[in-house]
């Protein structure tokens, strides 16, 4: 359960030390029958098949995952993905894929989802009805990241074009208390170069991987500036 916020104006926050977030997300799949939202990540297909995708790290020790998004790269009939996980094409924010039967559903996942959709309030009471006692990961980049600020000193922004909403700890919680939600957990993860690192090699590997380092630990000094946020939450 989340601390209980006041609200009140510059309050002092306990934010826990930031995790691993495929890790943290793919050991809580564990023996899992998992629905996967959002989970092909099409701007970033270079992660495929590697450590870095977050639907292949949940296949890899979940007992079935069926996936959704809305991506055009999946074929009519569904992308395998492994020997116990497809994804078919559907919207994320109202999942009826022709393979999920929802009393078999444990966990439902959302990496990095919200931020792109226009009511993440309603996607979230609309799971709590639907899935009501099951488990809900989800999470999403945080709106005061360091990396932020960072990129902000050089004039930079770093946002994916279809990004709608910037969530805080403040936030999350908030849409937590919307959405009716009274069981949960908002957990700070660490900041990943993982584009930057696939692309790079050399010296500019060395730098990038300097860079990521520096960053982590900010975050270990100041949780409130991670990456970004998961949500841990019984529906």
């Amino acid at each position: 359960m989340a601390k209980t916020i006041s609200y009140e104006t510059l309050e002092k926050l306990s934010v826990a030390s930031p995790v691993d977030r495929l890790a943290y997300i793919a050991d809580a799949c564990r023996g899992q029958r998992v629905l996967d939202i959002g989970c092909l990540d099409e701007t970033a297909l270079a992660k495929r098949d590697t450590e870095y995708w977050l639907h292949g790290r949940i296949a890899a020790v979940a007992s079935r995952v069926i996936g959704v998004d809305a991506s055009l790269h999946i074929p009519d009939e569904g992308l395998v993905t492994g020997s116990n996980a497809v994804i078919y094409r559907g919207d994320g924010t109202d999942p009826h894929p022709p393979a999920l039967d929802d009393s078999q559903i444990d966990v439902i996942v959302a990496g990095e989802f919200i931020e792109h959709i226009e009511l993440p309030v309603t996607f979230i009471a609309t799971m709590r009805k639907r899935f009501a006692g099951r488990e809900l990961l989800l999470s999403t980049p945080n709106g005061l990241a360091f990396g932020n600020t960072l990129a902000g000193l050089f004039r930079r922004e770093a946002q994916h074009p279809d990004h709608l909403h910037l969530f805080t700890y403040k936030i999350i919680n908030t849409l937590c208390l919307r959405a009716g939600l009274s069981d949960y957990e908002i957990i700070p993860y660490r900041f990943y170069a993982t584009e930057l690192l696939l692309a790079s090699g050399g010296a500019k590997r060395l730098a990038v991987r300097a860079l990521e380092q520096g960053v982590r630990l900010m975050e270990s000094i100041a949780p409130q500036l991670s990456f970004g946020y998961i949500l841990r939450a019984k529906l």
